[in-house]
C-alpha cells in the first residue's frame, strides 16, 4: 500500500468533503477525488461513503484512518527530533590542534562553543608536530599548511605572519646587532625540521645558513619561552609574539614567508551534523580574528 494514501485519506477524515480535504494537502479538489477514486479500485475497497453532506468514514476507512492517525504523530515526532538535533548538536567532535594555536587561539573560542552547545562532547589533541595530527582519528584539524592535498575537504581560514622577536633584555645587551645584514652576530632560537612551516625554512635557509651559535627546539612554545627569557632570538608567529609584552617585534612579517591555517574535516566524519556545525562554529570565530593572524603593521 502506497503510504501516501494514508496521508489522503487523514486529510479526507479530518475536512469531511473533498474541498477541505484539498486545503489541507495543498492540492485541488479534483486531485483528491481522482486520487481518492484510485485508491478504492486499486485496492478492491470503500474507504469513504459519499453523500450530499460530505464523505462517512466506512468500517474499512476507520481502520485507515486510525493508522494514518499514529503515523501521523509520529512522522510529526521524528520531525521535532530530528530538527531539535539538528540545531542543538549532540555527541562527540574529536579536534586536532597544535599547541600554540591551542593556547593562544582556540581556547576562548572553544569556551564559547561548549557553552552554546553543552550536549557536544568535545575531545582536544594536541600536539608540537603538525604532521602527526593529520594521521589521527580527528573530525576537524587545525593546521598551517600552504598546499593541502586535494583530498582534503576543508575551509582556509587566514595567512599567518611571522616575524623575528627578542626580548628587551637581549636587545640592551646587544645595541649594535644588526640581523638584516649580520645574523650571525646574533644567538637564535630555531625551530628543528618537524614545525619549520611556521617561518619556512626557506627563510632560515637563506638568512641564517652561517649562524654557528643556536639552540635547536621540537617546540614552539619552548622557542616562545626561551625568547621571552632573553635567551636568543626567535621567528615566531605574529599573533604569538605581537601578545607578548615581553618581547619585541624587530623585523616586518617575513615578505612571502606566510603559511595558510586551514581547518580541514574528516570524510568520515563530515555528513555528521554535530561535525559540520561545529567546523562552521569554528571557522567563523577564527575568521573573525583574522586581523590578529594577518599582521599588518602598517594598518
Amino acid at each position: 500500500m502506497d503510504w501516501d494514501y494514508l496521508r489522503y485519506i487523514h486529510a479526507l477524515a479530518i475536512g469531511g468533503t473533498l474541498a477541505k480535504a484539498g486545503e489541507i494537502l495543498g492540492v485541488h479538489q479534483t486531485t483528491v477525488l481522482r486520487r481518492l477514486d484510485q485508491m478504492e479500485e486499486t485496492l478492491g475497497v470503500q474507504f469513504f461513503e459519499r453523500n450530499r453532506d460530505g464523505l462517512q468514514l466506512t468500517p474499512v476507512g476507520e481502520t485507515a484512518f486510525r493508522n494514518a492517525e499514529k503515523l501521523s504523530g509520529e512522522m510529526e515526532d521524528l520531525e521535532r527530533r530530528l530538527v531539535g538535533q539538528d540545531s542543538a548538536p549532540v555527541g562527540k567532535v574529536r579536534l586536532a590542534v597544535e599547541d600554540t594555536m591551542m593556547s593562544e587561539l582556540l581556547g576562548p573560542i572553544l569556551a564559547e562553543l561548549v557553552r552554546e552547545f553543552p550536549d557536544i562532547e568535545l575531545e582536544v589533541l594536541t600536539d608540537n608536530d603538525v604532521t602527526n595530527l593529520s594521521h589521527r582519528e580527528a573530525d576537524l584539524t587545525l593546521r598551517p599548511e600552504n598546499k593541502p592535498q586535494a583530498t582534503l575537504e576543508g575551509e582556509r581560514i587566514a595567512a599567518i605572519e611571522s616575524a623575528v622577536y627578542g626580548s628587551a633584555g637581549y636587545c640592551r645587551r646587544n645595541r649594535n646587532m644588526d640581523i638584516e645584514n649580520h645574523p650571525e652576530g646574533c644567538l637564535w632560537i630555531i625551530p628543528d625540521d618537524t614545525f619549520s612551516h611556521l617561518a619556512t625554512g626557506r627563510w632560515y635557509r637563506k638568512q641564517l645558513k652561517n649562524i654557528t651559535s643556536y639552540i635547536r627546539c621540537n617546540s614552539l612554545h619552548a622557542m616562545h619561552a626561551l625568547a621571552c627569557s632573553g635567551a636568543g632570538l626567535a621567528v615566531l608567529p605574529c599573533f604569538l609574539g605581537e601578545g607578548t609584552k615581553e618581547l619585541r617585534r624587530l623585523s616586518d612579517p617575513l615578505e612571502g614567508e606566510s603559511v595558510d591555517l586551514w581547518m580541514h574535516v574528516s570524510q568520515d566524519t563530515q555528513q555528521m551534523a554535530r561535525v559540520r556545525i561545529v567546523m562552521e562554529f569554528l571557522v567563523e570565530r577564527l575568521r573573525s580574528q583574522a586581523p590578529i593572524i594577518e599582521f599588518n603593521p602598517a594598518s
